[in-house]
C-alpha cells in the first residue's frame, strides 16, 4: 500500500518508519520537506521526503499528523490530493469541544474518506507495547466502510489490535478531555472500557 503522512513530528514520523519497515510504500512530508531530507531522505531510505501536495496525491492512504494548530493549513494544502481517499486523522485538538476535531477535519474536508486512530497514548506507550501481548487496542472512529477497512489493517499491520469506537462524534472519547485519552487498554479490555466511556458522550 502506498501511504502519505502529512506531518512528520515524533507520532507522525514514528507512524511512517513502522508503516515503511510493514512493507508499505511511504512519502513523509511536512511544511519545510526540506528539513526532513537529512533525516528520512539519505540513500537507502524506505521513506521518501515530499510536499504535502505531492504526499498527498502519493498515498491510497494518507495519515494526518501535523500539529492541530496547523491542521487547517495542512488539509488546504492537500486539495484534490485526498478527494475520495482514506485519510487517518491522529491529531488531537488543543481543548475539548462539543464537536470532535475529526468531526472538524471532515467540515473542511468532506471529500475525503475520514477515520480516527493512533491519537489516544503516546510515542513511548506505542513503542514499548508495538507487537506485544496482551496487543495495545487502537480505537477507530468513522463511519466510512473503506477507511474502517484501511486503518484496521494498518493497525494490525504495525502490531496493535484495532477496535471500532463508533462513527465521528465518538472520536471525542478519544481526544483532549476525553476519557479515552492516554488510557493504555490491553485488547481484552476494550469492551469494557469502551462502554464505560460512552456513558459521558456528549
Amino acid at each position: 500500500m502506498r501511504i502519505g503522512v502529512i506531518g512528520a513530528g515524533r507520532l507522525g514520523g514514528t507512524l511512517a518508519r513502522w508503516c515503511a519497515e510493514s512493507g508499505h510504500d511511504v512519502a513523509v512530508t511536512s511544511r519545510h520537506p526540506e528539513r526532513l531530507r537529512a533525516e528520512f531522505g539519505g540513500d537507502g531510505s524506505p521513506l521518501r521526503v515530499m510536499s504535502i501536495p505531492q504526499a498527498a496525491a502519493f498515498g491510497d492512504v494518507v495519515i494526518f499528523s501535523p500539529n492541530w494548530e496547523s491542521a487547517h493549513e495542512a488539509v488546504e494544502l492537500t486539495r484534490g490530493g485526498i478527494t475520495d481517499k482514506v485519510v487517518i486523522d491522529a491529531t488531537n485538538p488543543d481543548v475539548p469541544d462539543t464537536v470532535s476535531g475529526l468531526e472538524t477535519l471532515i467540515d473542511w474536508a468532506p471529500e475525503a474518506h475520514w477515520a480516527k486512530a493512533f491519537n489516544t497514548v503516546s510515542t513511548e506507550v506505542l513503542s514499548r507495547r508495538r507487537g506485544h501481548d496482551p496487543l495495545l487496542t487502537e480505537y477507530v472512529c468513522t463511519d466510512q466502510r473503506d477507511a474502517r477497512e484501511a486503518t484496521t489493517r494498518i493497525i494490525r499491520d504495525l502490531g496493535f489490535a484495532p477496535f471500532y469506537a463508533g462513527g465521528p462524534h465518538a472520536a471525542l472519547l478519544t481526544e483532549t478531555g476525553g476519557p479515552l485519552r492516554m488510557r493504555e487498554v490491553d485488547v481484552k479490555d476494550a469492551t469494557d472500557v469502551l462502554a464505560e466511556a460512552l456513558t459521558v458522550l456528549r
